[in-house]
């Protein structure tokens, strides 16, 4: 029988709270839907943190710590993975493009691992390129020297990276850097589909991923974002790979129904049930992943 991990990103950065009153945005509430989350199957919570005031998602390093805390405090288990996918936008003018316009929060790969340097998280993500937010002149800024840099401070933490690819451009630079020894190997690699405008959430680009990494040293994840995101569930199992869920790329059950994380990590767990699988533990993900306990 094979094993699936469920990854479950709990709340993001994005416009989510406008939008479903259950995205979680205080830290204890954050924790706290990460805990309903482990106890429903995920192995794996994914974190960003939000401004408790605005509901915006923010790099508050303070926060962070509010969160992993009250999550250690009550179960040592699950694995924690901390974004540190926050500091890449760049908003840009129009026929005059400098300077950088409001809304901008660029900033270096290391000022982007601070939270990630002071609690020494299981897992942190790395964005393994740049691309275009959407319409209009954002763009997220991951250069090849700016990888580099992230993957050699992420390593000198201790911290497994997550290689975030939105792109087969991003997937084979990330595959160029598991040849050259620049990440150990088993590589983990998150294949993020229907991102605007990266890559979408179909069979098509989901199994051209999965082709590439086959005969790699990798452990692959994949995640659809919307209404794609349970079907991207199943196509990940009937592909070999790993699952991700939550609020953070979906916020409702089916049309109409909002979500709690626990709801889609139990749908997640459902569907890899059906397809003739079972969902791994913390424990065997920790195992399968080269992870020491916590």
């Amino acid at each position: 029988m094979s094993k699936t991990f469920i990854t479950c990103a709990i709340t993001g950065a994005g416009d989510g709270p406008k939008r479903s009153p259950l995205v979680p945005v205080a830290p204890d509430e954050i924790a706290d839907s990460a805990l309903a989350a482990a106890e429903a199957g995920a192995a794996i919570v994914h974190l960003h943190v939000r401004d408790p005031e605005t509901g915006d998602g923010t790099r508050d390093d303070g926060l962070y710590r509010q969160v992993v805390e009250k999550i250690r405090n009550r179960n040592r288990d699950v694995i924690i993975n901390l974004t540190a996918g926050m500091g890449g936008d760049a908003v840009f003018g129009g026929e005059d493009p400098l300077p950088l316009q409001d809304g901008t929060d660029l900033i270096g790969p290391t000022a982007r691992l601070s939270h990630v340097e002071e609690l020494r998280p299981d897992i942190c993500t790395l964005d393994c390129g740049s691309y275009n937010v959407g319409d209009g002149n954002v763009v997220y800024v991951s250069t090849t020297e700016y990888i580099r840099a992230g993957a050699e401070q992420i390593r000198q933490l201790g911290v497994r990276p997550e290689l975030d690819v939105f792109d087969l451009g991003h997937l084979r630079f990330s595959l160029k850097l598991l040849l050259d020894g620049v990440f150990d190997a088993p590589a983990m690699i998150q294949f993020c589909l229907g991102v605007p405008y990266g890559a979408p959430a179909d069979t098509a680009a989901m199994k051209i991923m999965a082709d590439m990494v086959r005969d790699q040293d990798v452990i692959w994840s994949a995640f659809g974002v919307g209404r794609d995101q349970l079907r991207m569930v199943a196509q990940a199992v009937l592909l070999g790979g790993h699952v991700r869920v939550g609020l953070e790329d979906n916020l409702y059950l089916k049309r109409g129904v909002p979500a709690r994380n626990e709801q889609l990590v139990a749908k997640a767990a459902d569907i890899i049930d059906t397809l003739g699988g079972a969902v791994m533990s913390p424990e065997e993900t920790r195992d399968l992943l080269g992870l020491k306990q916590s």
